[in-house]
């Protein structure tokens, strides 16, 4: 997949990422991981945020709201962790997972960044 690589290093270039992953939410397994470090490892942050993505999929279908998740916030003390489903139908099932220390990162630019990078995907 060396699309996804470029993709997730360019991820990684957005102020203040700490790490990026594809990931399939139906099974919680990281496809590509760039980052992370010894004390957070990524592959099992995607795996739990793979839950996230269920959950919020299995809210919207009991509350009959129409559309797609566009993204997903998660606000810890140190760190943001952006979840950006795929739209595309390649990419169905897949989600971008971005990890940013909170005191240097500017999150409407990673936002955008990463929608960038997204429509940009090709699987």
């Amino acid at each position: 997949m060396p699309e996804m690589d470029i993709a997730l290093k360019e991820a990684m270039q957005i102020d203040g990422a700490l790490g990026a992953a594809l990931v399939d939410h139906s099974s919680g397994m990281a496809l590509s991981v760039v980052g992370g470090s010894q004390d957070f490892d990524l592959t099992i942050a995607a795996a739990g945020n793979s839950d996230v993505v269920r959950a919020e999929l299995r809210a919207m279908e009991l509350l009959g709201l129409e559309g797609a998740i566009e993204d997903v916030l998660v606000t810890l003390k140190d760190q943001y962790h952006l979840i950006r489903p795929l739209t595309g139908r390649a990419g169905r099932g897949l989600f971008l997972y971005l990890v940013l220390a909170r005191s240097r990162a500017n999150l409407a630019l990673a936002r955008h960044h990463l929608r960038r990078i997204e429509e940009n995907i090709q699987i």
